[in-house]
């Protein structure tokens, strides 16, 4: 069976398209974002055409597919008297026909910018003597003149005057708005020079060298014809536009409910009048009400709307799938997102109410940025049934299965969707969803989490402040407000600089089992001390005794006998117990133990991170 062809390619007048942007049967969909080519760009674009050199092909879609409907505006300078339905849309090649456009047939100034992006006004003219020298470096002979076509030096002394058709027939400036149909011009030209033939006969080889060639300049057109599916429609948008903001599909839904009289945009970053003040409040601004739910983006909402509506469709079609590819977020009707976007926006916000219950205040503390988009999707479906305590007991085991299960940082879509079915079943009284059967927590993970860039790291930070620290210096508990009011992190128990000087391997003192929630002040204080030396100034110079302290200390699940005998290692062998026990509790998952032959074994080949992933988990070899 052959493949089907989905797109066709061939060459057209670079006239003819022109003349279709004016007329508005070539227009782009809502989603291209605006003009913003500057003066370099634009004369060096009408340089290479004047030389018949390639400028790159262009890429529209045949208008006329009811699955892609997307809402048209017109290339800049373009004013059509009504609503004109486009033949084709431009996919890529708004930049250089944007730009032709205004430059050859707006017969006005273009609005572009300096290359200090500093908006400026410019006509275009080319210089035709110099254009016609075969000698001469034809970027030369393209000029950018200023709204008065006038050039003047500091003292704003005029030193070149183009600003009267007399100006231009005298200096033989030919304007480029004039290029496809010069006729006029060089009547009024030859006769200004009283038919000299010598100007007649420059303007001759100048019509044949530089007119012609842009009257029979041909640009490649790759035509994607109406039948391509709008994921593919996405997809190949993507490609293509490697120099330009990435496309997404926010961007594309965007374009479609527009077309449906929606404005997606507006109801997710807010209103703004015409001063880019803004009027009204949108659904981004709710969430960036909420510290944790600050990074949450519009995709990342569109995926939860996404689950939310093909689970609804679910119970009604068993055979249908829960899903939120991206080939189902465009499938997404206007009707879907207004039944669902304000349960998913509640989802979102319990969530956020759930994180700060597991003491994770702020978006750089939490886990996977992705596991938000289920979490918040459970939450928006089970609505005040999540506040049934063995129901968000549950949801603590499951959440908490996936951080130190690890199973959020890769596949994510797929995991999102059966979550989200698995997990309604188990709370109606089903099997554990598949995050909690494959949760696996090995002891030896303890030791390769190092930084903020392992999602378990931030999990067991958030489980040692949800124990219930105290701050070493304060005694105060770490609640939200002490958390951003002290600047809390994660810092040593046993400094590096003092744990360096026992010849600790740094894979042990530098690991989460050496570390704690602390304030900035705290850890200034512990400076590079063994524990025993800053706990004796932490008492003297806040007046605390020592079964305070010692408190302090068990808060943090740290044996108190050790610390003030600056043991290392048999620190670090109980609080790796105690670290273990907490994620038991927290996943409802026993971790087996090894023997501490079997770690030792294991540690000794070291492991090293070499980065991270999208998702900053790390990468270990």
């Amino acid at each position: 069976m052959e493949g089907i062809t989905t797109f066709t390619s061939d060459k057209e007048d670079l006239n003819d398209i022109l003349k279709e942007l004016h007329t508005g049967n070539i227009q782009l969909p809502e989603f291209q974002r605006g003009w913003i080519w500057d003066d370099d760009h634009i004369r060096s674009l009408i340089s290479s055409i004047s030389l018949s050199y390639p400028i790159g092909s262009v890429m529209m879609l045949e208008n006329g597919n009811p699955d892609v409907r997307f809402k048209p505006r017109p290339v800049e300078g373009v004013i059509l008297p009504e609503l004109v339905d486009p033949e084709r849309f431009i996919l890529d090649g708004q930049q250089r026909l944007t730009s032709l456009y205004q430059a050859l047939c707006l017969n006005n100034y273009v609005v572009t910018t300096d290359s200090r992006k500093k908006v400026i006004k410019r006509w275009y003219y080319i210089k035709m003597a110099i254009a016609i020298n075969p000698y001469a470096d034809r970027d030369d002979a393209i000029i950018g003149l200023p709204e008065d076509r006038k050039i003047v030096n500091f003292r704003k002394e005029v030193q070149e005057d183009y600003s009267t058709p007399e100006l231009e027939y005298e200096h033989g400036m030919f304007p480029l708005s004039k290029i496809f149909d010069p006729s006029e011009w060089r009547w009024h030209y030859n006769k200004f020079w009283d038919y000299d033939k010598a100007k007649s006969d420059l303007f001759d080889n100048f019509e044949k060298t530089i007119v012609d060639t842009f009257k029979k300049y041909k640009i490649p057109v790759i035509e994607l014809k109406k039948g391509t599916p709008k994921v593919a429609v996405c997809q190949v948008f993507e490609k293509v536009n490697t120099g330009g903001v990435a496309l997404d599909v926010f961007e594309l839904l965007t374009a479609s409910f527009a077309a449906d009289g929606f404005n997606l945009r507006e109801d997710w970053y807010g209103k703004q009048d015409e001063k880019g003040i803004k009027i009204a409040e949108g659904k981004k601004d709710t969430f960036s009400k909420h510290q944790v739910l600050k990074s949450v983006a519009a995709t990342d909402f569109m995926q939860a709307i996404t689950l939310l509506s093909t689970y609804e469709r679910k119970l009604g079609a068993s055979e249908m799938a829960v899903s939120c590819k991206r080939a189902d977020v465009l499938k997404l009707q206007l009707i879907d997102y207004k039944r669902w976007s304000e349960l998913a926006m509640n989802g979102f916000v319990k969530a956020a109410k759930f994180l700060f219950q597991q003491k994770i205040f702020s978006n750089k503390d939490i886990p996977y940025n992705t596991q938000l988009v289920p979490l918040s999707a459970l939450f928006a479906l089970l609505e005040d049934k999540a506040d049934n305590d063995t129901v968000r007991d549950k949801l603590g085991r499951w959440y908490w299965c996936g951080v130190f299960g690890e199973l959020y940082g890769s596949a994510v879509e797929s995991r999102f969707a059966n979550d989200v079915v698995q997990v309604m079943n188990w709370i109606d009284g089903g099997p554990e969803p598949n995050t909690v059967a494959e949760c696996n927590f090995a002891p030896t993970r303890l030791y390769t989490l190092k930084t903020r860039g392992s999602a378990a790291y931030k999990g067991l930070y958030a489980l040692l402040i949800k124990e219930g620290g105290l701050d070493f210096r304060s005694g105060v508990p770490i609640d939200v407000q002490t958390y951003f009011e002290e600047s809390i992190d994660i810092h040593h128990i046993f400094p590096q600089k003092y744990s360096k000087g026992l010849g600790i391997s740094p894979r042990e003192y530098d690991c989460i089992i050496n570390k704690t929630p602390l304030s900035a002040r705290t850890n200034k204080i512990i400076g590079g001390n063994a524990p025993s030396v800053y706990l004796n100034k932490i008492m003297k110079e806040y007046d605390m005794t020592k079964d305070r302290v010692n408190d302090i200390l068990v808060s943090h699940v740290i044996d108190v006998d050790v610390m003030w005998d600056d043991e290392f290692r048999e620190f670090f062998a109980l609080r790796r117990e105690e670290l273990l026990k907490r994620i038991e509790v927290a996943t409802g998952k026993t971790i087996a133990r090894e023997s501490e032959e079997e770690i030792s074994k294991q540690i000794e080949e070291e492991v090293f991170i070499e980065s991270v992933d999208e998702e900053g988990e790390e990468v270990m070899v």
